[in-house]
């Protein structure tokens, strides 16, 4: 198991995924101690203070006109996450919310959010002993942040609620802070603001779906060049001088990657023998163009994410100069806006991959291959309706692609009357990432099937790393050409294959890395 130690400077997108997915522990650096140390110093100043400070000595959002006596603080503190504490619905996965939870410790050791060292050390202890809180899917507006998933992890830090154990069953979270002989937290002056006030839901759910995408991006070019290649497609228009005189880097690298698997195809580039074809439909020739301009999305998206595990989002904050100012950063739209652009060009690159799928199957335009890649056409159904649950999983990331991040709504009295809606956006592109990871592994189950079929008829040879993939699809359990069998386990097969990276691990184990 990985270690990684939290300092008062930002983490790496890396780090996010450790924790979530790899159970990495986690240590505090001396400078993040000392620095929120300092920073609590001149919270509790301001709390002795008779002026009423928001946050720490006022009620919240609407209710911020309320100055609170001393005496009543911490019922304040307690109260607000209890209230706030109030979401509904199915309960959201381990690796979100240890993700929230990690990166609600990274703001918290930057030194900015006030609270003492013992918030993020019980946080930390959490983490380590595989305490997951249960959060539900609804609650968050994305705007002063993912307010009710941070305030369920918030209350586990107080010893109450609900959370899972080690062992994945759920159980009052003051018993198993009492097993793994973590103190709950006595929440003091604005620390349950700085526990619930920030974008780490949907940030955590960012960074992951980038890890996801990039993978499946490169997957993508990896079954349109099997696509290709299948229907003894040309490979010229991959040249990379055709790519440079549009100089987009993503379009670039799905085209070098697509040439990379089909050297040494002996499929390749003959269509021009065939009289009514002279270019390649859409779906092929401009697989690289549309591949290209979701990875250039996607690289918007990276830039975005490292904005924001660089920022420390709390309201108020503790400047470096020892100001304490209220501001608007846990507005969510930076983060919210990229979400919903990932979720549109997963929804584009997985309709592009539908349409080879479907000439794949179509004997008036795949060339030569038999009608649904059927073993006995008529007797056999073949792949048909393996396109239409591809089909279905199209039509339900195009819903999926309509933005979250324009549908505000407001709330709080009118105080907060716009917000981004980010939380939504992210759960939504996780729905649209796992159909997308299924959508392609109904591509490979095609064009492996068709290129196995091409060998039979004497065409070929495959390209290596072609040959590569159909090798690595029939291991996992993916059958080749002949009679109908049940063939939902062959595409839960290849569904796990691609989300797996099997298949860009079985490929880049002949071309090398891909883009």
């Amino acid at each position: 198991m990985d270690s990684l130690v939290v300092g008062k400077a930002n983490v790496a997108p890396a780090d996010v995924i450790a924790v979530a997915r790899g159970n990495a522990r986690i240590t505090l650096s001396e400078d993040a101690l000392a620095e929120m140390a300092g920073s609590r110093a001149r919270i509790d100043a301001l709390a002795a203070e008779p002026r009423p400070v928001y946050g720490v000595s006022t009620g919240f959002g609407a209710l911020a006109v309320r100055h609170i006596d001393r005496p009543l603080r911490a019922q304040l503190q307690r109260s607000l996450v209890r209230s706030h504490a109030a979401g509904m619905g199915p309960q959201v996965e381990r690796e979100v919310t240890r993700a929230l939870m990690f990166l609600r410790l990274k703001t918290l050791a930057s030194g900015r959010t006030g609270v003492r060292p013992v918030v993020a050390e019980t946080m930390a202890a959490i983490l380590n002993a595989d305490i997951t809180p249960v959060v539900r899917e609804f609650g968050s507006l994305g705007c002063s942040g993912d307010l009710a998933p941070l305030s369920h992890c918030a209350l586990t830090l107080m010893g109450e609620g609900e959370a899972y154990g080690p062992d994945g069953v759920v159980r009052p979270a003051g018993e198993l802070l009492s097993e793994a002989g973590i103190t709950p937290v006595e929440l003091a002056e604005k620390e349950g603001l700085a526990l619930i006030n920030g974008t780490d839901g949907m940030l955590g759910m960012l960074v992951m779906a980038i890890a996801d995408l990039a993978r499946l991006f490169t997957t993508a070019d990896i079954t349109a060049a099997m696509s290709l290649e299948a229907l003894l497609g040309t490979e010229k228009v991959l040249q990379p001088e055709l790519h440079a005189i549009r100089p987009h880097p993503g379009q670039a690298a799905s085209a070098a990657n697509m040439l990379k698997v089909l050297q040494g195809s002996g499929l390749t580039g003959h269509h021009q023998d065939d009289a009514p074809r002279v270019q390649d439909a859409y779906s092929i020739r401009c697989a690289p163009q549309v591949a290209g301009a979701g990875r250039d999305t996607l690289a918007h998206a990276e830039l975005v994410a490292d904005r924001e595990l660089a920022s420390a989002v709390d309201n108020p904050v503790v400047l470096p100069d020892g100001r304490v100012e209220s501001n608007g950063n846990f507005h969510g739209a930076p983060v919210a806006y990229v979400l919903d652009f990932l979720a549109i060009a997963a929804a584009d690159l997985g309709s592009i991959a539908e349409r080879r799928t479907d000439r794949l199957l179509d004997k008036n335009r795949s060339h030569g291959l038999p009608p649904f890649l059927a073993d006995d056409p008529g007797l056999d159904s073949g792949l048909m309706i393996a396109q239409y649950t591809q089909a279905a999983l199209v039509s339900e990331n195009k819903r999926l692609a309509n933005p979250a991040s324009v549908d505000s709504i407001p709330s709080s009295a009118m105080q907060e009357d716009h917000v981004s809606m980010g939380w939504s956006a992210a759960r939504k592109l996780r729905t649209a990432v796992d159909n997308l990871a299924r959508i392609l592994a109904v591509e490979l189950t095609a064009s492996a099937r068709a290129l196995d079929i091409r060998l039979a008829l004497g065409s070929g040879p495959l390209a290596p790393a072609t040959a590569a993939a159909v090798e690595a699809a029939r291991a996992a359990g993916v059958a080749g050409p002949g009679t109908d069998r049940f063939l939902a386990p062959d595409l839960e097969a290849a569904a796990r294959l691609v989300a797996g990276g099997g298949l860009v691990a079985a490929v880049e184990a002949v071309t090398g890395r891909l883009a």
